[in-house]
């Protein structure tokens, strides 16, 4: 018997049938927090597949040189980083970033005319250059008791603050130390939770979001000149891409704020309640926020279910503080802004696994920072007068920051 092969009938397709058929696709909006969590395993990626030697490149003499002690490693111009929560890259196009991000990864990797790790099937993997163990800590358990008083503690400080207000052609100076997380996958094929040395990190910007400069010479990224952060197009600004002069524009009302927030960012991040507080901690992370808005920040942010009071924590300079915190329990991570217990002032931000998922364990710090200067300057790049160098990490931690 002589079988014929099935043969396709040959019919044109119906585009019009399809579409009727198959759902609309989707739009999707990824969270602030998933795009830094992308940007940091693109550049992550980076880092452990890039030779350890790099072209020389002439020294930055605004950066300065590497902290005393610092790794050879640490000498060179590296690709990196941003942001575990880590502060974000205001003014800068975060999908513009993951791009370039992505060029890197596919050209290190072994792209066309590239040499990529699975040719190289006898190397041994290494720590990214720079990273050290992150630090484990005791999870301390937050409450509710005693949040009401201490958010108005908080904003009652914030509220009084006398904040630096920027005049015609001059420029928001923000000064912090700051560590992120950087995940290496060993050889056995076990995850490890690395961070970077704590190191500074330098923002100018002007108060329309329109100029702008970012500095941070032994991050990732950034080159030890830094990179613009200039916004040539004047994007319109939002509670995810804001500008000093837009935060004057926000209602201080809690309630009008929540609500603000909340319709903002409705589809966004691992909820509403999440995305809200990450919101707000964005706003207050890398700016010189008005101090009425910064004291109705505070109060919109203690009604947003799951926000708890912690008794301790610790800022990247070292300072303890207490801290209003809220963990995402799509990941376990804890983020807590940490204030002083005697003047309430904002000290910085830390991140604190709760729980072991996703390779970490429970009581690593994820990120930390410490905001250790806001000032008003009159050029990009120029410091405050007796402000450390960008490149060399202050001798002692500084005075607790003002700004929010």
């Amino acid at each position: 018997m002589i079988r014929t092969p099935w043969r396709r009938r040959e019919e044109p397709l119906d585009h019009a049938e399809l579409r009727r058929l198959l759902p609309a696709p989707g739009d999707p909006e990824l969270s602030s927090d998933r795009l830094r969590g992308l940007e940091e395993h693109l550049m992550t990626e980076i880092r452990n597949r890039t030779p350890d030697t790099a072209p020389d490149i002439a020294p930055d003499p605004l950066a300065g040189p590497p902290p005393a002690g610092a790794p050879a490693g640490d000498r060179a111009s590296r690709p990196g980083r941003r942001s575990g929560r880590r502060p974000v890259l205001v003014g800068v196009g975060v999908a513009a970033a993951l791009a370039l991000a992505a060029a890197g990864v596919a050209a290190l990797a072994g792209g066309p005319g590239g040499s990529g790790g699975s040719e190289n099937p006898g190397r041994v993997a290494a720590p990214p250059a720079g990273a050290v163990p992150a630090p484990v800590v005791q999870v301390v358990r937050g409450s509710t008791a005693g949040l009401a008083g201490a958010v108005a503690d908080i904003s009652g400080a914030a509220a009084r603050a006398e904040l630096p207000e920027p005049g015609p052609g001059q420029f928001l100076y923000i000064r912090s130390e700051v560590s992120g997380l950087v995940s290496w996958e060993g050889s056995d094929g076990k995850n490890r939770s690395y961070v970077d040395k704590i190191h500074p990190r330098e923002v100018w910007m002007s108060p329309d979001g329109a100029k702008g400069w970012l500095l941070e010479p032994h991050g990732k990224g950034t080159g030890r000149g830094g990179i613009t952060l200039d916004d040539p197009e004047g994007g319109e600004r939002t509670l995810n891409s804001p500008s000093h002069a837009y935060l004057k524009t926000l209602p201080t009302d809690p309630s009008l704020l929540l609500e603000k927030i909340y319709d903002e960012t409705r589809g966004m991040g691992n909820g509403p309640d999440q995305q809200a507080f990450g919101t707000i901690g964005d706003l207050l992370r890398e700016q010189v926020v008005p101090p009425k808005l910064a004291a109705g920040l505070y109060r919109a942010a203690a009604r947003i279910p799951g926000v708890v009071l912690v008794d301790d924590s610790v800022d990247a300079a070292g300072r303890h503080g207490i801290a209003i915190a809220r963990t995402d329990e799509s990941d376990g991570s804890r983020t807590e802004w940490i204030f002083d217990r005697e003047t309430f002032a904002y000290l910085g931000e830390r991140t604190v696994q709760t729980r072991d998922a996703e390779g970490i364990r429970a009581g690593t710090v994820r990120g930390h920072t410490a905001v250790t200067g806001r000032a008003v300057v009159d050029a990009l790049k120029q410091r405050p007068a007796g402000s450390a160098q960008g490149g060399d990490r202050a001798g002692a931690p500084a005075a607790p920051s003002a700004g929010t």
